[in-house]
């Protein structure tokens, strides 16, 4: 059965106008909730639009939701200590009633980073941080303390108690296909790209099978998900392409080609491409402002008749 979630950029917006979209989207039923870990707004525009911060907003997420699965895809292996990433993510899954899944990644949003004097190195090296992260916390859900030296991480017989009220499921984000994809297949739950075409992520996902094979895992232990761009609207989608290469610049062509346009009725069509590509969750990136007729008409009308279809 196919999924369907919201994944919700906190920028852009009031707190009660975020808390009140995640009550609605918690209420009509949808599976999953995640919000992105930035500190400037995305697309980049120097920090000149307004932003909340990951933890605490996904706090309120926790105790304002009931029903959906709740995550954050992802949380940059470069901005936190990793026993503070686990100690949040625990104390929102208690919040949640085990309803939160962990997701990491290794970033990309080097302007904020540069801007709050975050140490950001190549990207080989953050992989590096965030292989040594992914040690850690694996060690952590199995109940152990942790002993361990490694890039971006020191670790002294370090305990995690309590632990996750369940499994707290680990999911790894990107579309790396020899960095993301080789840790995918050693040690997530869960796997998610954000914003490639139906080809790519197919593509993709076999890797990640190969990578699952070397790793001797099964490929069914690894979920996946699809982060596809929200630009349904009442304009004709020449007009949205231009505003979406106007944000992106050059990544425009990807966010396009990861995205869905046109009416809410033309979802459908472009949904089913993904899943047949092997996407098991299909969730809309909402950058707020946004149109809430617009998106009731995906959530009340599209997202049922899909479950129906793909049931």
């Amino acid at each position: 059965m196919v999924q369907f979630g919201v994944h919700v950029g906190v920028q852009n917006a009031t707190v009660e106008e975020l808390r009140a979209l995640w009550k609605w989207l918690d209420a009509a039923g949808m599976d999953w909730i995640s919000l992105w870990d930035h500190l400037y707004e995305a697309p980049p525009a120097g920090g000149t639009q307004p932003h909340f911060e990951a933890f605490s907003m996904l706090g309120a997420l926790a105790a304002d939701t009931s029903h959906a699965r709740l995550g954050c895809l992802v949380f940059c292996s470069q901005y936190r200590n990793v026993g503070i990433v686990m100690k949040g993510a625990i104390s929102v899954d208690h919040l949640a009633g085990g309803r939160f899944e962990l997701g990491m990644g290794s970033g990309w949003h080097d302007q904020e980073a540069v801007a709050f004097g975050f140490d950001f190195p190549s990207v080989g090296q953050r992989f590096k941080v965030l292989e040594s992260q992914l040690q850690a916390i694996t060690a952590w859900r199995r109940g152990e303390r942790v002993t361990q030296s490694s890039p971006g991480v020191e670790l002294k017989d370090a305990a995690m108690v309590p632990g996750p009220m369940g499994r707290l499921p680990l999911w790894i984000g990107g579309t790396g296909r020899q960095k993301t994809l080789r840790l995918a297949g050693a040690f997530a739950d869960g796997w998610n790209a954000a914003y490639v075409s139906p080809d790519d992520y197919r593509e993709l996902n076999g890797i990640l099978d190969e990578w699952c094979a070397t790793a001797g895992r099964e490929p069914a232990a690894v979920e996946r998900s699809i982060n596809l761009s929200w630009g349904v609207s009442r304009d004709d989608i020449a007009t949205v392409e231009s505003q979406l290469r106007n944000q992106w610049g050059q990544a425009a062509d990807r966010i396009i080609a990861g995205s869905l346009l046109g009416r809410p009725a033309d979802a459908a069509a472009q949904i089913a491409r993904f899943v047949d590509a092997g996407a098991q969750m299909v969730n809309i990136a909402i950058r707020p402002p946004w149109d809430q007729d617009l998106l009731a008409e995906y959530v009340e009308q599209i997202v049922p008749a899909l479950r129906r279809e793909f049931a």
